[in-house]
């Protein structure tokens, strides 16, 4: 039984973090000093009740120089707030470094400015926390006030941080180009982009997309896609770090200059080339298969982390393959566990990564394994497990357990969990006499241990919706046996467009073994040899002859000249407005049932790019759902359902049990024991019919 990979991370909750910005530099502060502003997060971030605690992540690049971090914070307190009682304090991965009286105002949000000590910092994700303490009357010297709901104070979503940093300039290995093609300040400058020829062939193509993947998923932004542009688009030439990828002969001279004198008949190169005005990485060799391999290898970011050299040769019997992916059921959220410090409410949320084509199926459990004070109100104190902001279960917490404590609960089938969840643990620690507590005693606390497993059955989501993308298109985390059939004479926008593609579904893809190939329109094989693919077309009703083939089986389709998309009985379509808008479609294969074809299509390629656009990064792709998708050039977006939906087939008993392995193990060592019992049987029989014989 084929499963998917599950990778769990002890990461923050996702969508507190943005990765987007902005970057410019100081030519005041010298040559290479640069700023990167970045968001802190997408939401207004509410610190609510007289004690309170949120965390926001800050990412910095390993290839970063940090000078200088400053939080430019914007918020708002409660308008009851006492100024002179309340304070809120900053954390910078577990250490606090600053402390204020929050400015109370009626009406206008206030704006604080804080520098966060160097050494506080790390490269990589930062941990930034905010502790409130927000009091609305005036309470007894040595007490704390019970909460209260008109205790609040609001972080708002326009707060960012300011990072100052420089960079080396030259790059001279693999490993150095590989970080900075996709770091952060890169991409959000739009300073990077892979080259491939104008007239690429199936290899070329294949050996891009082969990279694109392996650079899509060791990026940390979820809102930037690198592109992927012809040799002859100018803007190629103002990209300031580019991957080029072609077969030798089709390198343009300049390219072969900078490699200098090699021979890559029988082998594929890859290497670091700088010029004046580039940081180049070049993958070329005169064997189609040996270029696709050096492909794989980029995809392959476990081995482009070890490659400190400025080149490697790729050759026949190079091992590039990822292992193959194993499916892990038991998923630890904490490695060495977590302390909840603070009486009240406190939580501590995990980030579970599950591909969005699997789904959380029955008999799915969390065990959690914690200890507490042991001074609380336990008449009133609880634990309780959020998945996804949604309750699954409480347990009042008790004295007598509170050095070992544990709660299982099973994951409600009706929460339809699919791709990636959070796991929330929130603790209401409450104390006794709540109204009057001396801030000199022992604040209570929490502990979550490392033996706390999330027990997870998943299935593959079959329906071919977008809700479930990259279904059917990947298989084992890897690409599954994609065949792209392409408009006979390509531009920059249908290049554009793979790109988009391939960064997406590269994204999600952890191995580097599965298939890819591509067709231009004339050469697109008979029918029978593309039963086994999953389809993706790319192009116009005009420039496409397959899309022309089977127009009637679009939800989408052309008119009969083929010059725009026509009215369906979803959505009615202007006649000039067919002639301005790109759509996604996902369908049946024509060829098989259980094949997918993803239709990328509008009246010509700036159209198809533009509904690519809606898979080319993971914050686009949540704007698509159903199985049809109309998009136009001011950013409106409307999502159909074509396909009836259907009833979820029950599994069968064998495939429910085989899904289990408690159960299994159940069933194999019961069977044991019943044929152990029948061997017993037959042996006392055939033992007392002899001497029964014997007797007579």
């Amino acid at each position: 039984m084929n499963r998917r990979s599950l990778i769990s991370s002890i990461l923050c909750f996702f969508l507190l973090f943005i990765s987007c910005g902005q970057v410019y530099a100081l030519p005041d502060l010298g040559g290479n000093r640069l700023i990167y502003d970045a968001k802190l997060t997408a939401n207004h971030v509410s610190l609510s009740g007289v004690t309170a605690a949120r965390s926001l992540y800050i990412t910095l690049e390993d290839y970063w120089n940090v000078s200088d971090l400053t939080l430019h914070l914007d918020y708002q307190a409660t308008q009851l707030a006492r100024g002179e009682d309340s304070s809120v304090t900053l954390a910078m991965n577990g250490t606090r470094f600053y402390s204020f009286r929050p400015v109370i105002d009626d009406q206008k949000k206030q704006t604080l400015t804080v520098s966060v000590p160097k050494d506080l910092l790390v490269k990589g994700s930062n941990t930034l926390s905010l502790e409130g303490y927000i009091t609305t009357n005036r309470p007894d010297q040595i007490c704390v006030p019970p909460e209260k709901r008109d205790s609040w104070l609001v972080l708002y979503n326009s707060s960012f941080s300011t990072t100052t940093f420089t960079k080396n300039e030259v790059i001279t290995s693999i490993k150095a180009f590989n970080q900075q093609f996709v770091g952060l300040d890169t991409l959000s400058e739009k300073k990077s982009a892979i080259g491939v020829p104008s007239d690429s062939d199936s290899s070329e193509l294949a050996a891009a997309v082969h990279a694109l993947s392996g650079f899509a998923k060791s990026s940390r932004s979820e809102e930037a896609a690198v592109p992927m542009l012809p040799f002859l688009d100018p803007k190629l030439d103002e990209r300031e770090s580019v991957v080029i990828v072609a077969l030798y002969d089709h390198l343009p001279d300049k390219w072969k200059s900078a490699l200098g004198s090699v021979s890559v008949n029988s082998k594929a190169l890859i290497k670091v080339v700088n010029t004046p005005s580039q940081s180049a990485l070049i993958v070329t060799s005169e064997d189609p298969m040996l270029l696709e391999k050096a492909g794989r290898l980029l995809a392959n970011q476990t081995l482009v982390q070890q490659l400190d050299a400025a080149e490697k040769w790729v050759e026949a019997n190079t091992d590039v393959d990822t292992p193959d992916v194993t499916v892990r059921r038991d998923v630890t959220l904490t490695e060495t566990g977590d302390k909840l410090t603070g009486m009240m409410h406190q939580e501590k949320s995990y980030f579970v990564s599950l591909p969005s084509n699997r789904f959380i199926a029955d008999a799915s459990k969390i065990n959690l394994d914690f200890r507490y004070s042991d001074n609380l109100d336990f008449d009133r104190s609880l634990v309780t497990i959020f998945i996804n902001d949604t309750p699954i279960g409480s347990k009042k917490l008790t004295k007598e357990l509170s050095n070992q404590d544990q709660l299982s609960l099973t994951i409600p089938k009706n929460l339809e969990i699919s791709g990636n969840f959070s796991v929330t643990v929130a603790f209401d620690l409450e104390l006794k006499s709540a109204g009057c507590i001396e801030i000199s005693d022992q604040m209570p606390w929490a502990f979550i241990t490392k033996e706390t497993m999330l027990q997870l059955n998943t299935k593959d989501r079959t329906d071919l919706l977008f809700n479930n993308y990259p279904n059917p298109f990947l298989r084992d985390a890897s690409f599954n046996k994609l065949a792209v059939l392409l408009p006979e004479k390509m531009d920059s926008y249908d290049y554009l467009t793979i790109g988009n593609l391939f960064h997406l579904l590269g994204k999600y893809a952890e191995a580097n073994t599965g298939e890819v190939i591509f067709y231009h329109a004339n050469q697109v094989p008979e029918d029978k040899k593309l039963e086994p693919y999953n389809i993706i077309t790319i192009g116009s009703y005009m420039d496409n002859p397959w899309i022309k083939k089977h127009n009637k089986e679009l939800f989408f389709r052309y008119s009969e000249e083929g010059s725009r998309i026509v009215s369906n009985e979803k959505m009615s379509i202007d006649e000039e407005y067919g002639k301005r808008i790109g759509t996604l479609q996902l369908l049946e294969s024509p060829y098989a049932p259980g094949y997918g074809w993803l239709a990328v299509t509008g009246a010509s390629s700036k159209y198809s790019y533009l509904a690519s656009n809606l898979l080319a990064t993971e914050a686009a792709k949540w704007k698509v759902f159903g199985d049809g998708v109309v998009t136009d050039v001011d950013g409106n977006i409307q999502a159909f359902r074509f396909k009836k939906q259907s009833e979820q087939e029950a599994a069968g008993i064998l495939d429910q049990i085989a899904e289990r392995s408690d159960v299994l193990g159940f069933v194999v060592v019961l069977g044991l024991i019943l044929i152990m019992v029948l061997l017993s049987l037959i042996l006392l029989i055939r033992k007392y019919r002899k001497r029964a014989g014997e007797q007579r």
